[in-house]
């Protein structure tokens, strides 16, 4: 696996701590529930090595991280019945390969719109997050 050392998503821990609370890991990514939760569910799937472009997938590697995407994006569904899921696939900066997927619930905030990065509204205790992870994880 490569990896990165100055790589939240790599080097998980700490540095992935600040925003993310680890969910579960499937075959292609580790799945983490993003601190900010004004959008209930709202994730992240991070692929297993440290990649920045989907084309620097194989045809394989690609189609088995979006089966993940997909799995994770029912689980949400099944968990917390969002009206819409949204993908977003970031990392200016942070040159990770990885995926935000953010429920959006009809007449919720920023329905109809782009979902804010990290609003810093809605932060949750351990426990809290836990079950949301466990939700995820349950309907996997």
């Amino acid at each position: 696996m490569t990896k990165d050392t100055s790589c939240a998503y790599c080097m998980e821990g700490d540095l992935v701590a600040k925003f993310g609370y680890p969910c579960c890991t499937l075959d292609t990514c580790t799945v983490y529930v993003f601190k900010e939760q004004s959008k209930k569910g709202r994730c992240i799937c991070a692929y297993k090595n440290h990649v920045s472009e989907i084309v620097d997938l194989t045809d394989e590697e690609r189609n088995a991280f979006f089966a993940d995407v997909a799995k994770v994006a029912k689980a949400l569904h099944k968990a917390f019945s969002p009206d819409k899921v949204n993908y977003g696939a970031y990392g200016d900066t942070g040159g990770h390969l990885h995926f935000h997927l953010c429920p959006k619930y009809k007449g919720g905030d920023e329905w109809g719109g782009t979902f804010t990065m990290n609003s810093g509204k809605v932060l949750l205790s351990d426990a809290e997050y836990e079950a949301l992870a466990q939700a995820i994880r349950d309907n996997l």
